[in-house]
């Protein structure tokens, strides 16, 4: 991951100060901006987590955060409010300050305000002359991020077994994800139908206005280049400075993207093998030797979990930890141990990259990483998925990767308390300033994933 947002963030840089030269035009209505968006109230930051959710051993006394007040819901604009949670690392050079610059990092349920203050070395260039922007979006961590039960709710749900492959397999994973969907509707119903990615694009207009800039200039990954495309198609005349890094491509059925992201998992599991087997490995010897021990360890766990402290590493939990470390070259050593320790007795290595990924902190609760993700997913589409649908893809993703396989293709949506809509597969930036793509083919590495999706 590291690797990943830094070359975007280089990529990022040259764009953004190629020529370093303010060309925003007037509103494209020709109207001086006014700030309508509302007023954001900026203060000292208090709650911020670095990725294990450690509050950040020292904060920078420059970096300032605030709250957004926008509607719930835009048909009802002077109705219900909620807040967004949003950071700023200001400009250094405040003279020759352009402008703000915003960023989305990815997810969807990532959070923004987190992810800026870590990266925020990596863009200091960018930072001397812009004004770094990143926030939560709606129903992610502090801008009322969805919450779906207890600790223990989704310590029970996270630990689910997906392996062996069948019947059981498959009727405990439906009354999983079932009462999974539930507690999200109890515990979060009022904001699940706004939480997509429509709702915050809407929402980043209204930052561009409360910030008193003329145009956005926006820096979107991942799931961030879907949010920036948005953007451009409701507000075409509004985009500045734009690039979208590692585009994903929204009108992907769900069985096309379970299948293409089983396919991602597997051969970068395999290139991880590779590489492991060319030294001394702890997993195995071979690549097949190596494949063999992992398979016959999550089988085992599947039967009998490790005792972890008061916890157990479960089948489940161990291959949302080996998935975890396959989206970086640099998490594979950690991997080659937590495996090796594993397949010795020793989950602990494991658990924590399972944890590091489904964002639970070391007291027990979680953020909401794991609630947001499905919650924005699901609405961002009208796809629901019938069970006759759901078999077919799970079994063609098993021919693809037994490891893999059953994982992502539980089918959450079918089961979800709020309807979604297709609005965010629609993109046409017709109208707007030349925006920056930057994509590769390459398999070198999974683009999504998700075990609740």
């Amino acid at each position: 991951m590291r690797r990943v947002l830094a070359a975007a963030l280089v990529a990022a840089t040259a764009a953004m100060t190629a020529g370093c030269v303010d060309t925003a035009e007037p509103a494209s209505d020709g109207s001086p901006v006014e700030p309508t968006g509302g007023q954001i109230a900026w203060g000292p930051c208090t709650d911020i987590k670095r990725a294990d959710g450690e509050p950040p051993a020292r904060q920078d006394k420059n970096v300032r955060c605030g709250k957004l007040a926008v509607p719930l819901d835009y048909s009802d604009p002077e109705g219900e409010k909620i807040e967004l949670a949003m950071i700023k690392i200001p400009a250094v050079d405040r003279g020759n300050r352009i402008g703000s610059l915003l960023f989305n990092f990815g997810g969807p349920g990532a959070s923004g305000v987190d992810t800026l203050d870590q990266a925020a070395k990596a863009l200091s260039s960018l930072r001397a002359r812009y004004d770094l922007i990143s926030f939560d979006p709606r129903g992610v961590e502090r801008s009322s991020g969805v919450r779906c039960g207890t600790g223990a709710d989704l310590d029970e749900f996270t630990a689910l077994n997906t392996l062996p492959p069948g019947e059981e397999t498959r009727r405990r994973i439906n009354e999983a994800n079932r009462k999974f969907a539930d507690l999200c509707g109890q515990d979060s119903g009022k904001i699940l139908p706004y939480v997509g990615t429509v709702n915050a694009a809407r929402d980043m207009d209204r930052m561009r206005t409360a910030l008193g800039d003329e145009k956005l200039h926006y820096v979107g990954m991942s799931y961030g280049t879907q949010l920036g495309a948005v953007y451009a198609t409701l507000f075409p005349g509004n985009v500045g400075r734009m690039v979208l890094d590692a585009p994903l491509d929204p009108t992907v059925s769900f069985e096309e993207r379970t299948l293409a992201q089983t396919r991602g998992f597997q051969h970068v599991y395999r290139n991880f093998l590779k590489a492991c087997v060319k030294e001394r490995c702890e997993v195995g010897a071979s690549v097949e030797a190596a494949n063999a021990n992992v398979e016959k360890l999550l089988n085992d766990l599947a039967a009998r979990p490790l005792k972890v402290g008061t916890r157990e590493l479960t089948q489940g939990l161990a291959a949302t930890g080996v998935a975890s470390a396959l989206y970086s070259e640099l998490s594979w050593p950690f991997l080659e141990t937590a495996l090796g320790q594993a397949l010795k007795g020793q989950g602990g290595a494991l658990l924590y990259l399972a944890d590091t990924y489904t964002g639970r902190n070391e007291d027990g609760t979680y953020s909401t990483q794991m609630t947001s993700f499905p919650a924005i997913t699901c609405v961002d589409t009208a796809e629901r998925p019938d069970a006759r649908t759901l078999r077919r893809t799970e079994e063609a993703a098993l021919r693809i990767s037994p490891l893999f396989g059953s994982e992502g293709s539980g089918g959450i949506c079918s089961v979800w308390p709020a309807a979604g809509g297709d609005e965010a597969k629609r993109v046409d930036a017709t109208g707007s300033a030349p925006i920056v793509v930057i994509g590769a083919r390459t398999t070198r590495r999974p683009r999504t994933s998700g075990r609740p999706s």
